[in-house]
């Protein structure tokens, strides 16, 4: 009965108001206490966008927390969050940041999504997509981004940092970063990729490496400079898509 009351606690519109507010307001402080030793490239993202209307932003799984801490809000930014329980903490934490979202994933809403996140693009609203959720390989693309980018002429770019001393969950698939605050870190986005809109099968692959090994390189140089052990690309979830859907459906 105590377990049944907890659960039903859990799944309120308030308590993930709840939880949300408690981790927007630690990453929050997390940013404004970070000794940032460099922001790269966050004004150069701000002419780009200017000239182009709107983006596609990518980040990995492991590196969302502190994504956002950038983002002027003056520009509408919608991220692609999942329609399920976990999601709705996300999209808490998203709105307190001023940034909204688009409800789907892989695996639910792909069609409805994808209309979506096109249309944001040709109103002039730049979109986010984490291309290595929500089950890995990690710090791996999926095609996704890159055909959004094709077809709507709109530039990639990827947004990584690395905050000194910060927890690296290596028992979650995706090595999540838990930064503290009052350390040091580096915010870097790189520079936009652009996919013409004639690019053969084969050319759409190059540039899925292109994205994929320029954030990884960008993340792993960070990784160095912070004194961060390396984190290798390529694990995944242990959870089958089957006890991931099973789970969604009970939640």
């Amino acid at each position: 009965m105590k377990i049944t009351w907890l659960k039903n606690i859990i799944k309120t519109k308030s308590f993930s108001n709840f939880v949300g507010n408690l981790a927007y307001y630690y990453l929050k402080f997390v940013g404004l206490t970070t000794r940032w030793q460099a922001v790269i490239n966050v004004k150069k993202t701000y002419e780009t966008l200017e000239k182009d209307g709107s983006m596609i932003v990518v980040g990995w799984h492991g590196r969302t927390l502190e994504m956002p801490y950038f983002w002027n809000k003056t520009r509408t930014l919608n991220a692609l969050v999942s329609p399920h329980r976990d999601g709705q903490y996300i999209v808490n934490i998203l709105a307190k940041f001023g940034i909204g979202h688009i409800s789907g994933s892989s695996n639910q809403n792909s069609t409805e999504a994808a209309f979506e996140l096109m249309h944001n693009l040709q109103q002039g609203n730049s979109i986010a997509i984490i291309p290595d959720g929500p089950r890995g390989p990690s710090m791996q693309m999926t095609m996704s981004p890159i055909f959004y980018a094709q077809k709507s002429g709109k530039p990639i770019i990827g947004i990584t940092y690395s905050i000194a001393n910060s927890i690296i969950v290596t028992k979650s698939w995706d090595n999540m970063m838990i930064p503290f605050p009052f350390q040091k870190g580096i915010y870097a986005i790189t520079d936009p990729i652009y996919i013409p809109q004639d690019a053969t099968a084969e050319e759409l692959e190059q540039y899925r490496l292109k994205v994929e090994q320029t954030l990884n390189n960008l993340t792993w140089e960070l990784d160095q400079k912070m004194g961060i052990q390396y984190i290798p690309q390529g694990t995944e979830c242990k959870r089958s898509r089957k006890e991931i859907k099973q789970q969604q459906t009970r939640d």
